[in-house]
Protein backbone atom coordinates (compact mmCIF):
# COMPACT_ATOMS: atom_id res chain seq x y z
CA UNK A 1 0.00 0.00 0.00
CA UNK A 2 1.45 3.35 -1.02
CA UNK A 3 1.67 6.11 1.68
CA UNK A 4 1.28 9.70 0.47
CA UNK A 5 3.26 12.45 2.26
CA UNK A 6 2.07 16.08 2.29
CA UNK A 7 5.41 17.82 1.73
CA UNK A 8 3.86 21.34 2.02
CA UNK A 9 2.34 20.55 5.44
CA UNK A 10 5.67 19.21 6.72
CA UNK A 11 7.45 22.40 5.65
CA UNK A 12 4.92 24.59 7.41
CA UNK A 13 5.25 22.50 10.57
CA UNK A 14 9.04 22.83 10.50
CA UNK A 15 8.88 26.59 10.09
CA UNK A 16 6.61 26.90 13.11
CA UNK A 17 9.10 25.11 15.38
CA UNK A 18 12.24 26.88 16.70
CA UNK A 19 15.55 25.72 15.26
CA UNK A 20 17.42 24.11 18.11
CA UNK A 21 20.75 22.57 18.63
CA UNK A 22 21.07 20.10 21.54
CA UNK A 23 24.51 21.36 22.54
CA UNK A 24 23.52 25.10 22.37
CA UNK A 25 20.29 24.31 24.17
CA UNK A 26 22.32 22.84 27.05
CA UNK A 27 24.24 26.14 27.21
CA UNK A 28 20.98 28.14 27.39
CA UNK A 29 21.50 29.87 24.05
CA UNK A 30 18.34 30.64 22.10
CA UNK A 31 19.02 30.76 18.37
CA UNK A 32 15.79 32.68 17.81
CA UNK A 33 16.91 35.69 19.87
CA UNK A 34 17.97 38.79 17.84
CA UNK A 35 21.55 39.96 18.01
CA UNK A 36 20.52 43.68 18.26
CA UNK A 37 17.15 45.19 19.17
CA UNK A 38 15.88 48.75 19.53
CA UNK A 39 16.27 49.89 23.10
CA UNK A 40 13.27 50.63 25.27
CA UNK A 41 14.85 53.88 26.50
CA UNK A 42 16.36 56.74 24.44
CA UNK A 43 19.50 56.52 26.59
CA UNK A 44 20.03 52.73 26.68
CA UNK A 45 21.48 50.23 24.22
CA UNK A 46 23.33 51.04 21.03
CA UNK A 47 20.98 53.94 20.27
CA UNK A 48 21.89 57.35 18.93
CA UNK A 49 20.63 60.21 21.15
CA UNK A 50 19.11 62.72 18.73
CA UNK A 51 19.74 65.89 20.79
CA UNK A 52 19.79 69.18 18.92
CA UNK A 53 22.75 71.38 19.83
CA UNK A 54 22.09 74.50 21.86
CA UNK A 55 19.50 75.06 24.60
CA UNK A 56 16.26 76.69 23.45
CA UNK A 57 15.40 79.92 25.30
CA UNK A 58 11.67 79.54 25.90
CA UNK A 59 10.91 82.49 28.18
CA UNK A 60 9.60 86.02 27.52
CA UNK A 61 11.75 89.11 27.98
CA UNK A 62 9.12 91.84 27.68
CA UNK A 63 10.32 95.28 28.75
CA UNK A 64 8.16 97.89 26.96
CA UNK A 65 8.84 100.77 29.37
CA UNK A 66 12.58 100.08 29.48
CA UNK A 67 12.60 100.06 25.68
CA UNK A 68 10.56 103.27 25.49
CA UNK A 69 12.06 105.49 28.18
CA UNK A 70 15.24 107.33 27.12
CA UNK A 71 18.43 106.72 29.09
CA UNK A 72 20.74 109.64 29.87
CA UNK A 73 24.02 109.89 31.73
CA UNK A 74 24.14 111.47 35.17
CA UNK A 75 26.88 113.69 36.50
CA UNK A 76 27.81 112.16 39.82
CA UNK A 77 26.32 112.97 43.22
CA UNK A 78 23.93 110.78 45.18
CA UNK A 79 20.73 112.04 43.61
CA UNK A 80 19.31 113.74 40.55
CA UNK A 81 17.96 117.20 41.39
CA UNK A 82 15.98 119.71 39.35
CA UNK A 83 13.79 122.75 39.78
CA UNK A 84 10.65 123.66 37.97
CA UNK A 85 8.24 126.54 37.46
CA UNK A 86 4.90 124.88 38.07
CA UNK A 87 2.59 127.83 37.50
CA UNK A 88 2.58 131.47 36.42
CA UNK A 89 0.30 134.19 37.77
CA UNK A 90 -1.07 131.65 40.21
CA UNK A 91 -2.88 134.37 42.17
CA UNK A 92 -4.95 135.27 39.12
CA UNK A 93 -3.74 138.87 38.95
CA UNK A 94 -5.94 140.85 36.52
CA UNK A 95 -4.09 142.42 33.63
CA UNK A 96 -6.06 145.62 33.07
CA UNK A 97 -4.10 148.82 33.85
CA UNK A 98 -5.10 152.45 34.31
CA UNK A 99 -3.54 155.26 32.34
CA UNK A 100 0.04 156.05 33.30
CA UNK A 101 0.19 153.31 35.96
CA UNK A 102 1.96 149.98 36.10
CA UNK A 103 0.23 146.58 36.34
CA UNK A 104 0.07 144.23 39.30
CA UNK A 105 2.90 141.82 40.10
CA UNK A 106 2.31 138.19 39.24
CA UNK A 107 3.14 135.32 41.56
CA UNK A 108 5.07 132.37 40.08
CA UNK A 109 5.01 128.92 41.70
CA UNK A 110 8.23 126.89 41.80
CA UNK A 111 9.20 123.49 43.19
CA UNK A 112 12.37 121.51 43.90
CA UNK A 113 12.61 117.83 43.04
CA UNK A 114 15.09 115.08 43.89
CA UNK A 115 15.41 111.39 43.06
CA UNK A 116 18.08 109.25 44.71
CA UNK A 117 20.18 106.87 42.62
CA UNK A 118 19.78 103.16 43.33
CA UNK A 119 22.00 100.25 42.38
CA UNK A 120 20.37 97.27 40.66
CA UNK A 121 22.02 93.95 39.91
CA UNK A 122 21.81 90.19 39.79
CA UNK A 123 24.36 87.36 39.79
CA UNK A 124 24.89 84.04 38.03
CA UNK A 125 27.50 81.30 38.37
CA UNK A 126 28.74 78.25 36.50
CA UNK A 127 30.54 75.35 38.18
CA UNK A 128 33.60 73.96 36.41
CA UNK A 129 31.88 70.58 36.10
CA UNK A 130 28.84 72.22 34.47
CA UNK A 131 31.12 73.69 31.81
CA UNK A 132 32.85 70.33 31.26
CA UNK A 133 29.51 68.55 30.94
CA UNK A 134 28.15 71.08 28.42
CA UNK A 135 31.09 70.86 26.02
CA UNK A 136 29.86 70.16 22.52
CA UNK A 137 26.29 71.13 23.47
CA UNK A 138 26.27 74.81 24.48
CA UNK A 139 28.34 77.57 26.07
CA UNK A 140 26.91 77.70 29.59
CA UNK A 141 29.14 80.61 30.60
CA UNK A 142 27.72 82.72 27.78
CA UNK A 143 24.21 81.63 28.78
CA UNK A 144 24.88 82.69 32.38
CA UNK A 145 25.97 86.14 31.23
CA UNK A 146 23.05 86.56 28.82
CA UNK A 147 20.35 85.38 31.19
CA UNK A 148 21.77 87.58 33.94
CA UNK A 149 21.33 90.68 31.77
CA UNK A 150 17.85 89.59 30.73
CA UNK A 151 16.81 88.97 34.33
CA UNK A 152 18.12 92.39 35.31
CA UNK A 153 16.10 94.02 32.54
CA UNK A 154 12.95 92.18 33.60
CA UNK A 155 13.40 93.31 37.19
CA UNK A 156 14.15 96.84 36.01
CA UNK A 157 10.90 96.87 34.00
CA UNK A 158 8.86 96.05 37.09
CA UNK A 159 10.71 98.73 39.06
CA UNK A 160 10.16 101.34 36.34
CA UNK A 161 6.47 100.56 36.50
CA UNK A 162 5.90 100.32 40.24
CA UNK A 163 9.09 100.45 42.29
CA UNK A 164 8.31 101.92 45.70
CA UNK A 165 10.81 103.49 48.04
CA UNK A 166 8.71 106.34 49.47
CA UNK A 167 4.97 105.60 49.45
CA UNK A 168 4.20 103.61 52.57
CA UNK A 169 0.76 102.01 52.53
CA UNK A 170 0.57 102.05 56.33
CA UNK A 171 -1.81 99.84 58.25
CA UNK A 172 -4.57 98.24 56.22
CA UNK A 173 -8.06 99.34 57.34
CA UNK A 174 -10.14 96.89 59.33
CA UNK A 175 -12.44 94.87 57.05
CA UNK A 176 -16.20 95.36 57.04
CA UNK A 177 -17.95 91.97 57.06
CA UNK A 178 -21.41 90.76 56.19
CA UNK A 179 -22.32 87.13 56.79
CA UNK A 180 -24.95 85.16 54.89
CA UNK A 181 -26.51 81.74 55.36
CA UNK A 182 -26.34 81.08 51.62
CA UNK A 183 -23.93 81.45 48.71
CA UNK A 184 -21.09 79.27 49.92
CA UNK A 185 -19.91 76.26 51.88
CA UNK A 186 -18.70 77.84 55.12
CA UNK A 187 -19.27 75.81 58.24
CA UNK A 188 -21.21 77.29 61.12
CA UNK A 189 -18.77 79.21 63.30
CA UNK A 190 -17.39 82.64 64.10
CA UNK A 191 -14.96 83.65 61.36
CA UNK A 192 -12.08 86.10 61.68
CA UNK A 193 -10.94 88.05 58.58
CA UNK A 194 -7.69 90.04 58.12
CA UNK A 195 -6.72 92.09 55.06
CA UNK A 196 -3.30 93.24 53.79
CA UNK A 197 -2.95 95.99 51.15
CA UNK A 198 -0.30 95.26 48.51
CA UNK A 199 1.96 97.47 46.39
CA UNK A 200 2.95 96.29 42.90
CA UNK A 201 5.85 94.19 44.22
CA UNK A 202 3.49 92.39 46.58
CA UNK A 203 0.92 91.68 43.88
CA UNK A 204 3.20 90.33 41.17
CA UNK A 205 5.22 88.17 43.58
CA UNK A 206 2.32 86.92 45.70
CA UNK A 207 0.06 83.89 45.30
CA UNK A 208 -2.37 81.99 47.48
CA UNK A 209 -0.23 78.86 47.27
CA UNK A 210 3.10 80.60 47.83
CA UNK A 211 1.96 83.41 50.12
CA UNK A 212 2.81 87.10 50.10
CA UNK A 213 6.13 88.62 51.08
CA UNK A 214 6.41 91.08 53.92
CA UNK A 215 9.96 91.37 55.24
CA UNK A 216 12.51 89.90 52.83
CA UNK A 217 15.92 88.82 54.09
CA UNK A 218 18.23 88.05 51.17
CA UNK A 219 21.64 86.44 51.41
CA UNK A 220 23.82 87.85 48.62
CA UNK A 221 26.54 86.20 46.54
CA UNK A 222 29.28 87.71 48.72
CA UNK A 223 27.69 86.46 51.93
CA UNK A 224 26.26 89.84 52.93
CA UNK A 225 22.59 90.23 53.86
CA UNK A 226 19.97 92.76 52.79
CA UNK A 227 16.64 93.25 54.54
CA UNK A 228 13.87 95.12 52.71
CA UNK A 229 10.13 95.28 52.21
CA UNK A 230 8.30 92.90 49.89
CA UNK A 231 5.39 95.19 49.05
CA UNK A 232 2.92 94.37 51.85
CA UNK A 233 1.31 96.91 54.17
CA UNK A 234 0.85 96.22 57.85
CA UNK A 235 -1.99 93.76 58.32
CA UNK A 236 -5.36 95.02 59.43
CA UNK A 237 -7.00 94.36 62.73
CA UNK A 238 -9.15 91.25 62.67
CA UNK A 239 -12.89 91.56 62.08
CA UNK A 240 -15.27 88.77 63.03
CA UNK A 241 -18.67 87.56 61.87
CA UNK A 242 -20.69 84.43 62.60
CA UNK A 243 -22.24 82.19 59.95
CA UNK A 244 -25.08 79.70 60.38
CA UNK A 245 -25.67 76.32 58.78
CA UNK A 246 -23.28 74.71 56.28
CA UNK A 247 -23.81 76.94 53.22
CA UNK A 248 -22.64 80.28 54.60
CA UNK A 249 -20.64 83.03 52.87
CA UNK A 250 -19.01 86.30 53.91
CA UNK A 251 -18.77 89.54 51.97
CA UNK A 252 -15.62 91.40 53.08
CA UNK A 253 -14.34 94.82 52.06
CA UNK A 254 -11.90 97.51 53.20
CA UNK A 255 -11.66 101.19 52.43
CA UNK A 256 -9.46 101.60 49.30
CA UNK A 257 -5.83 102.27 50.26
CA UNK A 258 -4.10 104.98 48.16
CA UNK A 259 -1.26 103.34 46.27
CA UNK A 260 -2.51 99.78 46.73
CA UNK A 261 -2.83 97.62 43.62
CA UNK A 262 -4.21 94.56 45.38
CA UNK A 263 -5.32 93.05 48.68
CA UNK A 264 -4.50 89.77 50.38
CA UNK A 265 -7.27 88.16 52.45
CA UNK A 266 -6.79 85.84 55.43
CA UNK A 267 -9.62 84.07 57.24
CA UNK A 268 -10.30 81.27 59.70
CA UNK A 269 -10.79 80.94 63.43
CA UNK A 270 -9.55 83.88 65.50
CA UNK A 271 -5.77 83.69 65.73
CA UNK A 272 -5.56 81.03 63.00
CA UNK A 273 -6.33 83.08 59.89
CA UNK A 274 -4.61 81.82 56.72
CA UNK A 275 -4.34 83.23 53.21
CA UNK A 276 -7.32 82.44 51.03
CA UNK A 277 -7.46 85.06 48.26
CA UNK A 278 -5.61 87.91 46.54
CA UNK A 279 -7.80 90.44 44.76
CA UNK A 280 -7.18 93.55 42.68
CA UNK A 281 -10.26 95.26 44.09
CA UNK A 282 -10.89 96.20 47.71
CA UNK A 283 -13.30 93.37 48.48
CA UNK A 284 -13.76 89.61 48.35
CA UNK A 285 -16.62 87.12 48.63
CA UNK A 286 -15.58 84.29 50.95
CA UNK A 287 -17.43 81.05 50.17
CA UNK A 288 -15.15 78.31 51.51
CA UNK A 289 -12.35 77.67 53.97
CA UNK A 290 -9.07 79.33 53.00
CA UNK A 291 -6.96 77.12 50.73
CA UNK A 292 -3.56 78.67 51.43
CA UNK A 293 -1.12 77.83 54.20
CA UNK A 294 0.43 81.21 55.08
CA UNK A 295 -0.74 82.47 58.46
CA UNK A 296 -1.57 86.14 58.92
CA UNK A 297 0.37 86.07 62.19
CA UNK A 298 3.57 85.28 60.27
CA UNK A 299 3.51 88.71 58.61
CA UNK A 300 4.05 90.70 61.76
CA UNK A 301 2.44 94.08 62.32
CA UNK A 302 4.95 96.29 60.49
CA UNK A 303 4.37 98.08 57.17
CA UNK A 304 6.76 96.55 54.63
CA UNK A 305 5.23 98.05 51.48
CA UNK A 306 8.36 100.03 50.57
CA UNK A 307 11.92 98.98 49.77
CA UNK A 308 14.99 101.08 50.45
CA UNK A 309 16.68 99.27 47.54
CA UNK A 310 14.19 100.52 44.92
CA UNK A 311 13.52 103.82 43.22
CA UNK A 312 9.99 105.12 42.71
CA UNK A 313 8.36 103.87 39.52
CA UNK A 314 5.65 105.53 37.45
CA UNK A 315 2.75 104.17 39.49
CA UNK A 316 4.26 105.31 42.77
CA UNK A 317 5.11 108.77 41.44
CA UNK A 318 1.53 109.16 40.21
CA UNK A 319 -0.03 107.86 43.45
CA UNK A 320 2.02 110.07 45.79
CA UNK A 321 0.17 112.89 47.49
CA UNK A 322 0.93 116.22 45.86
CA UNK A 323 2.07 114.69 42.57
CA UNK A 324 -0.74 116.39 40.64
CA UNK A 325 -1.53 113.17 38.77
CA UNK A 326 -5.23 112.38 38.55
CA UNK A 327 -6.25 109.18 40.34
CA UNK A 328 -9.76 107.92 39.61
CA UNK A 329 -10.80 105.25 42.12
CA UNK A 330 -13.76 103.11 41.13
CA UNK A 331 -16.58 102.84 43.67
CA UNK A 332 -16.36 99.70 45.85
CA UNK A 333 -19.71 98.39 44.66
CA UNK A 334 -20.94 95.01 45.87
CA UNK A 335 -18.34 93.19 47.95
CA UNK A 336 -16.58 90.56 45.88
CA UNK A 337 -17.92 92.01 42.63
CA UNK A 338 -16.84 95.65 42.62
CA UNK A 339 -17.52 98.22 39.90
CA UNK A 340 -16.37 97.66 36.30
CA UNK A 341 -15.75 100.29 33.64
CA UNK A 342 -18.87 101.90 32.21
CA UNK A 343 -19.70 102.04 28.49
CA UNK A 344 -21.13 105.42 27.49
CA UNK A 345 -23.29 103.95 24.71
CA UNK A 346 -21.46 105.92 22.04
CA UNK A 347 -18.28 103.90 21.59
CA UNK A 348 -16.50 105.35 24.61
CA UNK A 349 -15.89 104.64 28.29
CA UNK A 350 -17.19 107.01 30.97
CA UNK A 351 -14.21 106.74 33.33
CA UNK A 352 -11.58 107.08 30.59
CA UNK A 353 -13.32 110.20 29.25
CA UNK A 354 -13.46 111.64 32.78
CA UNK A 355 -9.68 111.25 33.08
CA UNK A 356 -8.99 112.78 29.68
CA UNK A 357 -11.34 115.70 30.34
CA UNK A 358 -9.69 116.40 33.70
CA UNK A 359 -6.20 116.40 32.19
CA UNK A 360 -7.29 118.87 29.54
CA UNK A 361 -9.30 121.11 31.88
CA UNK A 362 -6.58 121.36 34.51
CA UNK A 363 -3.29 120.96 32.59
CA UNK A 364 -4.24 121.53 28.93
CA UNK A 365 -2.59 118.35 27.79
CA UNK A 366 -3.48 114.98 26.34
CA UNK A 367 -1.75 111.69 27.20
CA UNK A 368 -0.64 109.48 24.33
CA UNK A 369 -0.62 105.96 25.83
CA UNK A 370 -3.02 103.89 27.92
CA UNK A 371 -1.27 100.98 29.69
CA UNK A 372 -3.54 98.10 30.68
CA UNK A 373 -3.58 94.53 31.89
CA UNK A 374 -4.93 91.88 29.51
CA UNK A 375 -8.19 91.85 31.52
CA UNK A 376 -8.73 95.58 31.00
CA UNK A 377 -7.70 95.35 27.34
CA UNK A 378 -10.48 92.81 26.83
CA UNK A 379 -13.02 94.77 28.85
CA UNK A 380 -12.25 98.04 27.05
CA UNK A 381 -12.75 96.33 23.70
CA UNK A 382 -16.06 94.85 24.83
CA UNK A 383 -17.31 98.16 26.24
CA UNK A 384 -16.53 99.95 23.01
CA UNK A 385 -18.10 97.25 20.87
CA UNK A 386 -21.22 97.23 23.07
CA UNK A 387 -21.93 100.93 22.35
CA UNK A 388 -25.38 101.69 21.02
CA UNK A 389 -24.40 104.36 18.52
CA UNK A 390 -23.84 102.47 15.26
CA UNK A 391 -22.37 105.58 13.69
CA UNK A 392 -19.46 105.39 16.12
CA UNK A 393 -17.89 102.50 14.22
CA UNK A 394 -16.44 101.84 10.85
CA UNK A 395 -16.02 98.17 9.98
CA UNK A 396 -13.96 96.98 7.04
CA UNK A 397 -14.59 93.31 6.24
CA UNK A 398 -12.57 91.38 3.68
CA UNK A 399 -13.72 87.89 2.75
CA UNK A 400 -11.27 85.67 0.85
CA UNK A 401 -12.17 82.15 -0.32
CA UNK A 402 -15.14 82.02 2.02
CA UNK A 403 -12.94 82.78 5.06
CA UNK A 404 -13.95 85.43 7.59
CA UNK A 405 -11.76 86.32 10.55
CA UNK A 406 -13.33 86.79 13.97
CA UNK A 407 -12.41 88.88 16.98
CA UNK A 408 -12.25 92.56 17.88
CA UNK A 409 -9.50 94.49 19.64
CA UNK A 410 -9.46 98.18 20.53
CA UNK A 411 -5.91 99.32 19.83
CA UNK A 412 -6.48 103.08 20.14
CA UNK A 413 -8.82 105.45 21.96
CA UNK A 414 -9.99 108.83 20.72
CA UNK A 415 -9.45 111.74 23.10
CA UNK A 416 -12.02 114.41 22.32
CA UNK A 417 -10.41 116.95 24.64
CA UNK A 418 -7.47 118.53 22.86
CA UNK A 419 -6.57 121.60 20.82
CA UNK A 420 -6.44 119.43 17.71
CA UNK A 421 -10.12 118.63 18.10
CA UNK A 422 -9.27 115.01 18.83
CA UNK A 423 -6.12 113.00 19.44
CA UNK A 424 -5.45 109.26 19.47
CA UNK A 425 -4.09 107.28 22.42
CA UNK A 426 -2.42 103.92 21.92
CA UNK A 427 -3.71 101.09 24.12
CA UNK A 428 -0.85 98.81 25.20
CA UNK A 429 -0.88 95.69 27.36
CA UNK A 430 1.87 95.74 29.99
CA UNK A 431 3.18 92.38 31.27
CA UNK A 432 3.52 93.56 34.90
CA UNK A 433 0.48 95.78 35.33
CA UNK A 434 -2.10 93.99 37.51
CA UNK A 435 -5.74 93.73 36.58
CA UNK A 436 -7.84 96.53 38.04
CA UNK A 437 -5.49 99.41 37.18
CA UNK A 438 -5.05 101.59 34.09
CA UNK A 439 -2.09 103.95 33.66
CA UNK A 440 -2.05 106.96 31.33
CA UNK A 441 1.32 108.42 30.25
CA UNK A 442 2.37 111.40 28.18
CA UNK A 443 5.43 111.48 25.97
CA UNK A 444 5.46 115.16 24.98
CA UNK A 445 4.38 118.28 26.85
CA UNK A 446 2.56 120.91 24.77
CA UNK A 447 4.17 123.74 26.73
CA UNK A 448 6.55 126.23 25.02
CA UNK A 449 10.15 126.61 26.23
CA UNK A 450 9.73 123.94 28.89
CA UNK A 451 13.41 122.88 28.80
CA UNK A 452 12.31 119.25 28.90
CA UNK A 453 13.72 116.96 26.26
CA UNK A 454 12.23 113.84 27.83
CA UNK A 455 9.15 113.94 30.05
CA UNK A 456 10.49 110.81 31.73
CA UNK A 457 13.97 109.35 31.56
CA UNK A 458 16.29 106.89 33.26
CA UNK A 459 19.25 108.84 34.59
CA UNK A 460 22.27 106.64 35.13
CA UNK A 461 25.43 107.18 37.12
CA UNK A 462 26.59 103.94 35.51
CA UNK A 463 24.63 102.11 32.83
CA UNK A 464 24.67 98.31 32.43
CA UNK A 465 28.00 96.66 33.15
CA UNK A 466 29.10 93.07 33.75
CA UNK A 467 31.72 91.80 36.16
CA UNK A 468 33.42 88.40 35.97
CA UNK A 469 34.57 88.05 39.55
CA UNK A 470 38.00 86.63 40.48
CA UNK A 471 37.92 82.90 41.15
CA UNK A 472 37.38 82.00 44.78
CA UNK A 473 36.27 78.41 44.13
CA UNK A 474 35.92 76.10 41.15
CA UNK A 475 33.04 78.20 39.92
CA UNK A 476 32.80 81.10 37.45
CA UNK A 477 30.79 83.98 38.92
CA UNK A 478 29.20 86.85 37.01
CA UNK A 479 27.37 90.00 38.09
CA UNK A 480 25.31 92.35 35.93
CA UNK A 481 24.64 95.78 37.38
CA UNK A 482 23.52 99.36 36.74
CA UNK A 483 23.16 102.46 38.90
CA UNK A 484 20.19 104.64 38.01
CA UNK A 485 16.98 106.42 38.91
CA UNK A 486 13.74 107.16 37.10
CA UNK A 487 13.05 110.87 36.61
CA UNK A 488 9.57 112.08 35.74
CA UNK A 489 9.61 115.83 35.25
CA UNK A 490 5.84 116.34 35.25
CA UNK A 491 3.80 113.70 37.14
CA UNK A 492 0.53 115.57 36.36
CA UNK A 493 0.96 114.29 32.80
CA UNK A 494 0.12 110.82 34.20
CA UNK A 495 -3.23 109.53 35.44
CA UNK A 496 -4.61 106.34 36.97
CA UNK A 497 -7.89 104.49 37.17
CA UNK A 498 -7.80 101.95 40.01
CA UNK A 499 -10.02 99.44 41.80
CA UNK A 500 -11.57 98.35 38.49
CA UNK A 501 -13.67 95.20 38.68
CA UNK A 502 -13.71 92.62 35.92
CA UNK A 503 -16.67 92.96 33.62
Amino acid sequence: MTQHVDILALLKEAQSKPLTDPILAQLGIDLQKSTFTQGTSPTSGLTFYDLELGAKSLYPVLTPLRNLIPRVSGKGGIQAAWRAITGINVSGMRIGVSGGNRGGVQVVATADYTASYKGIGIESNVEFEAQYAAQGFDDVRAIAARTGLQSLMLGEEAMLLGGNTSLALGTTPTPTLSGSTTGGALAEQTWSVIAVALALDGVINGSVAGGIQSTITRTNADGSTDVFGGGAAARSAAATVATKGATGSIAASVAPVPGALGYAWFWGAAGAEVLGAITTINSVLITAAASGSQAAASLGAVDRSTSALSFDGLLTQAFKAGSGAYVYTMAPGTAGIGTPLTADGAGGIVEVDAVLKYMWDVYRLSPDTIWVNSQEALNISRKILAGNAASAYKFEISVTRDQLGGGFMARTYLNRFSMAGGSTLDIKVHPNLPAGTILFTTGTLPYPINNITNVMQVRTRQDYYQIEWPLRSRKYEYGVYADEVLQHYFPPSMALITNIANG
